[in-house]
């Protein structure tokens, strides 16, 4: 399943060149991950980078967005 941020995102802006297939986007006032773009960084890495750089585990399975 796609990752999502939560609300507890902090905007430190870590996540977002992590990004392999670049899902992650600034929005206002949080970071927002593109559900049909994120990949869970499979192909790229053993674990999803942007649940691995943040600093308040904001970046988190979305289970709306389950894989296809």
């Amino acid at each position: 399943m796609a990752y999502k941020i939560t609300e507890d995102c902090t905007a430190c802006g870590l996540c977002e060149p992590e990004c392999p297939v670049q899902a992650i986007t600034a929005g206002d006032p949080t970071y927002f991950i593109d559900p049909a773009t994120c990949v869970e960084c499979e192909g790229h890495f053993d674990e999803p980078q942007c649940a691995s750089v943040c600093p308040v585990e904001a970046c988190v399975p979305d289970p709306d967005h389950p894989k296809k």
